[in-house]
């Protein structure tokens, strides 16, 4: 991505339009990259792909290497004789209902599996797939024990270990059924990735940097995790309290224990970022400050506002992993010049989020004119933040002037900035201005959420950070029209001028004046 000035759409594969329930890997995957094709659009990102839990957040997976059984595209599985049109009559479009899904979709899954006959290239997957054997076998005791958490398990369970062989025979038949859904997933998504780049489109992927407690690494290997000798942690993941939340962030992840990692040369974490960097085009990282330091937090807390900070592993993990270029750091939050630092010295491109920039006058580090190296990706905002309209709707009368002064962007409550403005002022929406903001900055990579393409509101918000009940967007199959396509391409021909948009020293002095 360093050739050029390239452009993005950030939408998960959870919010593609369709009709059961939420979005998959088939024929509407295929028509949006086709839509992305014609629009000039150079990546599509998306979230992480694996598999959710209780909650949906794609961030909480049972597994770090297994795909989300749910983006399966059932009428691939009809052509492909595995299942019936009558199986998959009933229809859900809207949001994604994840309580539907959970209801319906592992029926009808079994019913694919129940006609599914081994071939050569599933026993090639299943014997390569290293993490497989474990994942299905946990996955097959969860479901014995109606899908509750592995601390509430029985104790001879509770562990990969603590295990028979008459245990691991009984669970067999289902750990293949589990087996069966990886070999379809990865089927259906190196098809999809090989559709897309025939089509000239990357696909940007999702890597979180922890795993869920309830996941099968916890029960395969807690020997990776700092846990005590009953396999329980005594700190859990989060960061501290900060200005968006005064009790900080309590994720509840297992921590690593990087002396172990150090001591198996970063074996797993190696395996785990050459699957994603072989799914993807690039990789976003979710959470990079934390090789730098990570923030602790005492098991059994209620808040994140006790923990502390501890050393992390700094870039040991990618030492010999052949990353060409292809990581993106999420370096959000909480950023010292440590970390800075460290990110530096990685050479991976870091995050400016403009709906960041405004808060801090017009020496704020998200605004396009300070940005200080190319060697960046730009968002209007990400899947954490609302979208740029309910954004401005919501921010402050001092963030609103700047935006209007870098954008020309005016409204009806902003007549004062009119008058400031004259002949530069443009009545546009929010998500438009910011969007050729984006367009314009040096970074190499511009990246658009779809729903600030759609100028949607806050009705269009994907996750809140701490609040449940989100991760349920998706789009129309009507939205992709050609007045979206068109409106687009104006946006991808920004990118090829590489202008920088900036503030006149006037209005800079006028803004630290305010």
């Amino acid at each position: 991505m360093k050739a050029r000035k390239e452009n993005g759409i950030l939408l998960h594969l959870s919010s593609l339009p369709g009709e059961h329930g939420i979005g998959s890997m088939g024929k509407e995957a295929r028509a949006f990259v086709d839509f992305l094709a014609a629009s000039g659009v150079d990546a599509w990102q998306i979230l992480p792909v694996g598999q959710t839990s209780f909650g949906d957040s794609p961030y909480q997976s049972p597994s770090a290497f297994a795909g989300n059984p749910y983006f399966i595209d059932l009428e691939t599985l009809v052509e492909d004789g595995l299942l019936k049109n009558d199986e998959i009559k009933e229809h859900k479009t809207g949001d994604a209902d994840y309580e539907w899904l959970w209801n319906t979709r592992y029926e009808i899954l079994e019913k694919a599996f129940g006609r599914f006959k081994a071939d050569s290239d599933y026993e090639k997957f299943v014997k390569e797939a290293d993490w497989l054997d474990g994942y299905a076998l946990f996955m097959a005791i969860k479901k014995s024990q109606n899908y509750r958490a592995r601390e509430f398990w029985p104790k001879e369970l509770s562990l990969r270990k603590n295990l028979s062989e008459r245990d691991v025979k009984s669970f067999e038949k289902q750990a293949d059924f589990w087996r069966f859904l990886q070999y379809e997933f990865f089927k259906q998504y190196y098809a999809l990735k090989a559709y897309a780049e025939k089509k000239g489109v990357k696909i940007v992927g999702d890597m979180p940097i922890y795993v869920a407690m309830d996941s099968a690494e916890v029960w395969e290997t807690p020997e990776l995790f700092l846990f005590d000798a009953g396999a329980r942690p005594t700190e859990v993941a989060g960061v501290p309290p900060d200005a968006f939340s005064a009790d900080g962030q309590l994720w509840g992840n297992p921590l690593y224990d990087w002396a172990y990692h150090k001591r198996t040369n970063y074996k797993w974490w190696k395996k785990r970022l050459e699957q994603n960097l072989k799914m993807f085009d690039a990789v976003r990282i979710d959470h990079f400050r934390a090789f730098e330091s990570y923030f602790c937090i005492p098991a059994g807390s209620d808040t994140a506002k006790c923990g502390k900070w501890r050393e992390g592993p700094l870039l040991a993990p990618f030492e010999n992993v052949e990353t060409d270029g292809r990581i993106i750091a999420e370096d959000l939050g909480i950023i010292t010049d440590d970390v800075r630092a460290l990110l530096k010295k990685s050479g991976f491109p870091g995050m400016k989020v403009l709906q960041f920039a405004f808060a801090g006058g017009t020496k704020g580090e998200y605004l396009p004119e300070n940005f200080e190296t190319d060697n960046s990706v730009v968002y209007t905002g990400t899947h954490d933040n609302d979208t740029t309209n309910g954004w401005f709707k919501a921010a402050t009368d001092k963030e609103k002037q700047l935006f209007s002064k870098l954008t020309g962007y005016f409204d009806d409550d902003l007549p004062l900035m009119k008058m400031i403005l004259g002949k530069n002022a443009v009545y546009k929406t929010p998500a438009e201005a910011m969007i050729e903001l984006a367009m314009k900055s040096r970074a190499n990579l511009a990246v658009v959420p779809l729903q600030d393409y759609l100028n949607l509101g806050s009705e269009g918000r994907m996750n809140h950070p701490s609040e449940s009940g989100w991760w349920k967007w998706r789009a129309k199959s009507s939205d992709f029209d050609e007045k979206l396509s068109e409106k687009i391409k104006r946006f991808a021909e920004m990118r090829k001028l590489k202008k920088t948009v900036e503030l006149s020293a006037e209005d800079q002095g006028e803004n630290e004046r305010t």
